[in-house]
């Protein structure tokens, strides 16, 4: 086990807390961790985007010119792809452009990423993150205390108070055990922890 300090909100050493190795002291597994990031970002998209093939735009029933004599080239629709207002090739229709990963292979992703931001120092423990008000100034001396630089932060619980108090600071986002995600892991600087996400963590994981 990798034992690492422990923090106050005023900066100030709380202790040490250990970290276990299967989930913050693995080999990080590169392409599983790209398969993570690819599935979280298909998920975001709508895939709402649609437009009308030839066979779905009104009209075109006649043809516009005769087969011969004219000269020009032979059209049968108005609302063939090449005319303007005519329908489109391989038109994109609503889809979902999630797919299938492994949980096993979700799991592991989560812990490459772990333990790449253990590795590179990036890993800030404070023991609890506990705001007696709303307020945005607090947090951000908070997070100056923490030397965490737009950081993600986990809690153990959802707390209206610190997620009110963070959401107003630029590249800083609050998230709970239960909907941490990888894409988010690499996307921010830090990754700041309360002791309680931590000790949910190694349950949930190990």
């Amino acid at each position: 086990m990798a034992s690492v300090d422990m923090y106050k909100m005023d900066g100030s050493k709380a202790g040490t807390i250990e970290l276990k190795d299967e989930i913050f002291g693995i080999k990080p597994h590169d392409d599983v961790v790209h398969q993570a990031v690819v599935l979280y970002l298909a998920n975001q998209r709508q895939g709402t985007k649609s437009a009308k093939t030839r066979a779905e735009v009104r009209g075109g029933g006649a043809k516009p010119r005769p087969q011969k004599g004219t000269g020009r080239s032979r059209q049968g629709s108005t609302r063939a792809p090449q005319w303007t207002g005519g329908g489109v090739i391989f038109a994109p229709k609503p889809r979902d452009y999630g797919f299938k990963l492994n949980k096993k292979v979700k799991r592991l992703a989560m812990k490459s990423a772990l333990s790449s931001k253990l590795a590179a120092g990036k890993i800030v423990i404070v023991d609890e993150l506990k705001m007696n008000e709303i307020k945005t100034q607090e947090m951000v001396k908070v997070l100056t205390n923490l030397k965490a630089r737009k950081p993600l932060i986990v809690m153990g619980e959802d707390s209206n108070k610190e997620v009110l108090s963070a959401r107003n600071i630029p590249g800083v986002k609050t998230s709970g055990v239960n909907t941490i995600n990888v894409y988010d892991i690499l996307k921010h600087d830090n990754l700041v922890m309360t002791k309680e996400a931590v000790e949910k963590i190694q349950e949930v994981y190990i």
